[in-house]
């Protein structure tokens, strides 16, 4: 059995690249761009008014002059205008080019406006509300960089600089793996000696907030299908997340059912709770990864979180992102454990405080609902209230 601290090691260190794909933009939220992305003109294009109101030239107002005729108008979206006297004024919508001869625009709130002649009410400043074209981003610029993950946000970059499609790197293939006679579909009614799939349920779930589609199989407690259900998956997918099969009873046939498949173990059980029988391993063949975690609904939604996610993020080019939380009661980790421990994080004074969540072991499903992550206590450690801790988020922080 070996540390947690020397797991997450050994996972990260066996990331793998899945290549790189070119998708259209509508499908490319939740990915990592593969390519840097330029800017196909300057940022604005042009100068903008950046409100409603009236275009001038500040020298009108250097000369004393304090109202002005209505010359015409200037809408979004329509060639540029030009001013032909600088002791008029060109009416001008948000958005709209600011026409030649004028730098300054005036809103409306600070106009007064009677029969198309315009007097200004307030102080006036030369080049005011004008969004000057390239102060964003010049043309031949960098606007987005390779590895950046897409999100809304970027999704407007890429559509403003024309990227009807996208160059980012590939998603891995991904089954989900369930064992045990114990389970059945969401839609039959349990016996009693029965329960319903939740694990593959949870971890389609979670894959989804990845933009990753998962399938699913179950297999039943047999040693023979085992073997061939997982040679099959081996071949098809990138990586295997399975629940269950890997501890110690007599029908866990995993462990040996890789061995006789030539995968590679890297390790099998982690000094941690819950998810202390997790199994990691790559197949030589393949080079499929396999996620083995057990089969209690803690252990399986604590390890994704705690080994998975980081291991996808490293393996896409995403940084690791860390938080620490302060914990808001005293908690001794009496046990050679290191124990991750469901917790409820709430900002409170820019602080993020953690109130732990003691659920009722590793089958206890409904407490993950009561949480939003869980708190990494290590070994043999008395943790006072205001202690700081690692947090693995696996909802959003509110």
């Amino acid at each position: 059995m070996i540390t947690y601290d020397k797991a997450k090691e050994l996972v990260l260190a066996n990331i793998q690249d899945f290549g790189i794909q070119k998708i259209s933009l509508d499908k490319a939220i939740g990915h990592v761009l593969a390519e840097d992305v330029f800017a196909d003109r300057d940022f604005p294009p042009f100068n903008r008014a950046t409100k409603d109101g009236v275009a001038i030239n500040y020298a009108a107002l250097e000369k004393g002059i304090q109202s002005f005729p209505i010359q015409a108008i200037a809408a979004a979206g329509s060639p540029q205008k030009e001013l032909k006297s600088s002791d008029k004024c060109i009416e001008i919508m948000t958005g709209a080019v600011v026409p030649t001869n004028t730098d300054t625009v005036v809103m409306y709130e600070h106009l007064e406006i009677e029969e198309d002649l315009v007097k200004l009410l307030k102080p006036v400043k030369k080049g005011q509300n004008i969004h000057i074209q390239g102060s964003d981003e010049a043309k031949g610029t960098i606007v987005l960089n390779k590895g950046t993950k897409i999100e809304a946000a970027e999704i407007g970059v890429l559509a403003s600089v024309g990227k009807i499609e996208v160059l980012v790197k590939k998603m891995p293939k991904i089954v989900l793996v369930s064992t045990g006679d114990e389970l059945v579909d969401v839609s039959e009614t349990p016996r009693l000696h029965q329960i319903r799939k939740s694990n593959s349920h949870t971890l389609k779930a979670a894959l989804l907030n990845e933009t990753i589609v998962a399938n699913a199989i179950h297999i039943a407690d047999d040693k023979e299908t085992t073997k061939s259900e997982i040679l099959e998956a081996l071949k098809q997918n990138d990586v295997l997340l399975l629940s269950g099969g890997v501890s110690k009873g007599k029908y866990d046939y995993l462990p040996k059912v890789f061995e006789e498949l030539g995968v590679k173990k890297i390790f099998h059980r982690v000094k941690q709770r819950p998810g202390k029988p997790f199994w990691f391993g790559k197949h030589k063949e393949t080079n499929t990864t396999i996620f083995a975690f057990p089969g209690n609904p803690a252990s399986t939604f604590a390890n994704y979180h705690i080994y998975f996610k980081p291991w996808l993020n490293l393996s896409l080019g995403l940084p690791e992102s860390e938080i620490t939380v302060i914990l808001n009661e005293r908690f001794e980790n009496n046990t050679d454990l290191t124990r991750f421990i469901r917790a409820k994080v709430k900002m409170d004074s820019a602080k993020l405080i953690a109130s732990l969540v003691l659920g009722n072991g590793s089958g206890d499903l409904t407490s993950l609902t009561k949480a939003n992550g869980f708190v990494l206590l290590e070994p043999n450690k008395i943790y006072e209230a205001g202690a700081a801790v690692p947090f693995f988020s696996t909802r959003t922080i509110l």
